[in-house]
């Protein structure tokens, strides 16, 4: 028991300072490579490329890839590609605390989805006041901050509703599809990448590229540029570990919860880095933001909570099949792991 909170908060972790600095790393690559379409195909291509060359060195095992399998995930593939894109279109067109304040509104949506459509156990009085506080807090630092462009908060919209739809559907896939974390990554992202082009197209963003490109534009060759896009690239890739990882540890809603607490990192840096950001009364809602993540108490800690217990010990039960199922595809397929 012990091992496996261990193994919990680790993942939880991960996943928070892989979200915290990529929102700031995805913002600043933006400011310096004006592609957000490419930018995210090129995160889709290294996660791809690097679970692919990892798998043949024999440092991780990912279920193989089918065409049965890829059309079941299709739609949550779809969904999540979705929020990706709104998200970084947002980071362009809009400061990080716009950012923070709609990331901020998903947890009680997806606390109420969870309980309309997966039929999960309402929110203890103290899980909902949690949120409320968490919604007042990132309400309440945004309005002390600069007011919304059209487009920006059409972004934001959008994302909103695309961030929470992926937060619970996405949790339905991993609950119910008998693949293994990296499987997801793999998944997930070969899948997206498949989709780039066209979502490129529908945008105009190829016409350009296409002219950046023939035109040998400076910001194709600046190191920052470089740095930036690569950065995002790589924490692209740890992302989509440790964000299926805790999606399969952790409640949809719990998991929505740490993406916002761990904005708080996002917040320093961008007190320290951007001009536009909120006075001192706006620090004081982050810090009830922050307060209301803490008090936040997942169902399954509840005690007397049945209904979310049996879902806890099913999760688990899904995760040790995972477990065993790769451990034994390693063990009885050694000629697979040489190839």
């Amino acid at each position: 028991m012990a091992k496996q909170s261990y193994a919990t908060s680790s993942l939880v972790l991960g996943y928070a300072l892989c979200s915290s600095l990529l929102a700031i790393i995805n913002k600043y690559a933006i400011t310096k490579f004006s592609y957000p379409g490419l930018l995210t195909a090129l995160q889709y291509l290294t996660s791809v490329v690097g679970v692919w060359s990892l798998g043949k060195l024999g440092f991780l095992y990912h279920d193989p890839f089918n065409l049965q399998t890829a059309k079941k995930f299709a739609p949550a593939a779809l969904v999540f590609y979705l929020a990706i894109f709104t998200n970084t279109h947002l980071l362009k067109h809009a400061n990080v605390d716009t950012f923070i304040v709609f990331r901020s509104l998903t947890p009680l949506l997806v606390a109420i989805a969870d309980t309309t459509f997966r039929k999960q156990p309402c929110p203890s009085k103290l899980t909902f006041l949690s949120l409320v506080i968490i919604l007042g807090g990132a309400l309440g630092y945004v309005m002390t901050d600069s007011g919304f462009t059209l487009t920006a908060y059409s972004w934001a919209v959008a994302y909103l509703v695309t961030i929470t739809t992926e937060m619970v559907y996405i949790k339905h896939m991993v609950t119910n599809l008998r693949l293994n974390t990296w499987g997801f990554v793999l998944y997930n992202n070969l899948i997206s990448l498949i989709m780039a082009p066209v979502f490129g197209i529908l945008t105009g963003e190829h016409l350009s590229v296409f002219r950046a490109f023939e035109s040998r534009g400076q910001t194709w060759f600046e190191l920052d540029a470089f740095v930036a896009v690569s950065l995002s690239c790589v924490f692209g890739l740890l992302i989509s570990f440790f964000g299926f990882a805790a999606r399969k540890a952790v409640s949809a809603t719990a998991f929505t919860v740490t993406g916002v607490v761990n904005k708080f990192l996002t917040v320093t840096i961008n007190v320290m880095i951007w001009d536009k950001h909120a006075n001192g009364f706006g620090l004081v809602c982050l810090i009830f933001t922050l307060a209301g993540g803490i008090f936040y108490q997942q169902s399954v800690t509840t005690k007397g909570n049945v209904p979310a217990l049996r879902e806890m010990v099913a999760d688990r039960g899904n995760d040790e099949t995972d477990l065993d199922k790769e451990k034994q595809s390693l063990v009885s397929s050694p000629k697979d792991s040489r190839d």
